[in-house]
């Protein structure tokens, strides 16, 4: 009996329209308040109130442009490219050390400059690692409860771990480690392997402060920064002031006082402060359950996916908002020691927003596939019926 197989695409669905109209609405809102955050700094410092906003604007259109080109790759082919991304991360990351090419802004070397603009490879870096790493659980598995089997994505997350550390950039680093042991978690290592990864990295955290001075005083300032407030506890206690500041309603859009240049990186790392100033805690708990949205719709688009592949890649995607955006909003509060890291799909930075939007295309794409059903028809008969065989075929892993 002659078959007809064929692919039946399916309309945008639920997850789809969440996704995006959470994304754009970020975005268009971040954009806004890096004007609000930085129009007086951008005057004083680049003599043009929109020198940051125009940054942004730029980034939000390359972004949603990779955005809607990977929501239309299959993300299944994107195995072949995993040797070449891993190549050109690793090249990046050594880059920034290079003088003349790498730029070195108070004190760390974290950005690449090109020609019209700069780039931050641990952004980028981040992603790679997720990709990489859900590739080879995927094909891995079974092998993923022997400490031989989780090596690989030791020694590429550790590598690019060293690297970011060395910038310095303790609080990507921080985001890098994490998402590298959630996700070896979400591919099965044992507990066991766990414990023996999470208390060497408990004893290198303090070692990692004290060897240097900065973070030490950052950490000092942390514990009681009304000790030195115009000192290494100046910007937590401006960041205090902006929070306490807004109240429950704020004290109304653009009407910050923070930012007229009390409040360091008001545009950037800081500028859920701003937000929490200006929109008051309902504005601020507003935008974090638009994160929550955005995270919990990630998790149903892995636990949909097809694959271990697509499974681990959603939830790695995941894992990176949820992470840089806890961690963030942590350091703004003062419940963890100041360190630059910026809020997704707000923050001031265009290498952030095209990465993170890429992301989320891929993200889209995922959601796509899994909507997509085999149908299976025979030559006598007008009626169709799902393949379940092969459908349970592809929920196989890769």
């Amino acid at each position: 009996m002659k078959k007809l197989l064929f692919k039946l695409k399916t309309k945008p669905n639920k997850n789809e329209i969440i996704l995006i109209s959470a994304i754009l609405f970020l975005v268009i809102f971040g954009a806004l308040m890096v004007y609000s955050a930085s129009f007086y700094s951008a005057k004083k410092t680049y003599n043009n109130q929109y020198f940051f906003l125009i940054k942004q604007l730029v980034g939000i259109v390359l972004g949603i442009f990779c955005m809607f080109l990977l929501s239309k790759f299959n993300y299944n082919k994107l195995h072949k490219f995993i040797p070449i991304a891993l190549i050109v991360s690793f090249v990046l990351l050594v880059l920034v050390f290079v003088n003349g090419i790498g730029v070195e802004n108070y004190g760390a070397r974290r950005w690449i400059s090109l020609p019209g603009f700069t780039i931050q490879p641990s952004e980028i870096a981040k992603f790679t690692l997720v990709l990489f790493a859900s590739s080879y659980l995927a094909k891995n598995h079974s092998k993923v409860k022997t400490f031989k089997g989780i090596f690989p994505v030791l020694i590429v997350g550790g590598l690019m771990c060293l690297l970011i550390i060395l910038e310095p950039n303790m609080s990507i680093t921080m985001c890098v480690g994490i998402v590298m042991v959630l996700m070896m978690m979400i591919g099965g290592m044992s507990f066991k392997h766990f414990m023996m990864l999470l208390i060497p990295a408990l004893l290198l955290v303090p070692v990692l402060i004290i060897i240097e001075p900065y973070r030490f005083n950052r950490l000092l300032a942390f514990i009681n920064p009304w000790a030195s407030p115009k000192g290494e506890g100046y910007q937590l206690v401006q960041s205090f002031f902006s929070i306490g500041s807004g109240g429950i309603f704020g004290v109304g859009l653009f009407n910050s006082r923070q930012k007229f240049l009390f409040l360091p990186f008001a545009e950037s790392d800081f500028i859920f402060a701003v937000i929490a100033e200006e929109l008051g805690l309902i504005g601020a708990v507003s935008i974090l359950l638009i994160y929550l949205l955005v995270i919990v719709t990630g998790i149903k688009i892995a636990l949909n996916s097809k694959n271990r592949f697509g499974c681990y890649l959603a939830s790695g995607i995941i894992l990176v908002i949820a992470v840089q955006t806890m961690l963030n909003i942590c350091v703004v509060t003062g419940m963890i020691p100041p360190t630059g890291l910026p809020l997704p799909f707000i923050s001031s930075g265009s290498t952030s927003i095209v990465v993170f939007m890429s992301a989320i295309g891929i993200l889209l794409n995922i959601n796509k596939q899994n909507q997509t059903s085999i149908i299976e028809q025979t030559d006598n008969s007008s009626k169709f019926k799902f393949n379940f065989k092969l459908l349970k075929r592809n929920k196989k892993s890769i």
